[in-house]
């Protein structure tokens, strides 16, 4: 199968204004247009990441494994060492709910762009549950976040999951592709979606969403070589790249898994269509 790789609007396209250039060129530093991004933002929905405090630490491990972003919350940011972020970029999240709620699908805005802006981002990024009870909530706080980052040349993550009361299959394709070309429409710049099941579903899934997708990485697996290949496949369906989280931090040595991820992101070939 041959597809082409999404490759981030970086500073090669003139039509947008240079904030957003220099951004999105620190996000795709080293200019391949993919991504490894470390979600950390768990802390909020499921309690301590580092219940030992060393998430500074943590943070420093994934900097010298030169992952391209980390995502935090924007007061774990004011704790972190500015220097880790030289040549890792910061992506600040807007969105927050805790499992405890009543309805742990429904997200709201915790943060504002220009709070993300303060503390020094490159980018923020929101959660929308597509199909969730609070879905007219936060498809409006994915539109109204949108505005703000065009105001303020702010590149904008949407993190899109179908999750909700009537969703049978949260990697259903059409719903998967659906997330992702809704987050696009609203004017986010990258959008994470789940896995659709296939490299075959992917690929359709990347043709039909017009900004570059980044794969979830997914619930904690045990066979690393195993997640690394999928990871590699995942990039030449076409991904941009993957966000993984929990399989990073919950790892005995999150660096090395940290290096190991980086290698497979940036280094697979990827076919592409004559």
């Amino acid at each position: 199968m041959t597809t082409r790789s999404s490759v981030l609007p970086s500073g090669g396209n003139p039509h947008l204004p240079f904030g957003a250039r220099l951004r999105l060129d620190r996000l795709d530093g080293r200019g391949d247009g993919r991504l490894a991004i470390v979600p950390l933002d768990h802390s909020v929905s499921d309690g301590p990441i580092t219940p030992d405090g060393s998430l500074d630490r943590l943070v420093g491990r994934l900097a010298d494994a030169r992952v391209d972003a980390v995502v935090v919350h924007k007061g774990t940011a004011r704790t972190l060492d500015p220097r880790h972020f030289q040549q890792t970029s910061l992506i600040v999240h807007l969105s927050a709910s805790t499992t405890h709620a009543q309805d742990p699908d429904a997200k709201y805005l915790v943060a504002s762009v220009e709070s993300a802006l303060r503390l020094g981002a490159d980018a923020v990024s929101v959660h929308v549950n597509m199909g969730s009870r609070q879905e007219a909530t936060q498809v409006a706080d994915l539109a109204r976040t949108a505005e703000l980052c065009d105001r303020w040349n702010l590149p904008l993550l949407a993190m899109m999951y179908a999750r909700g009361p009537a969703i049978a299959d949260p990697s259903d394709p059409e719903l998967v592709a659906h997330a992702a070309t809704l987050a696009a429409d609203l004017g986010a710049d990258l959008v994470k979606v789940s896995y659709p099941g296939t490299e075959e579903n992917l690929a359709a899934v990347v043709r039909a969403c017009p900004v570059p997708v980044v794969l979830a990485g997914g619930p904690p697996v045990a066979d690393r070589a195993a997640l690394l290949a999928r990871v590699g496949a995942m990039v030449r369906a076409g991904a941009a790249g993957v966000a993984m989280g929990r399989n990073i931090f919950r790892s005995p040595d999150p660096g090395a898994f940290a290096r190991d991820l980086v290698r497979t992101v940036h280094e697979v070939p990827v076919a592409v269509a004559a």
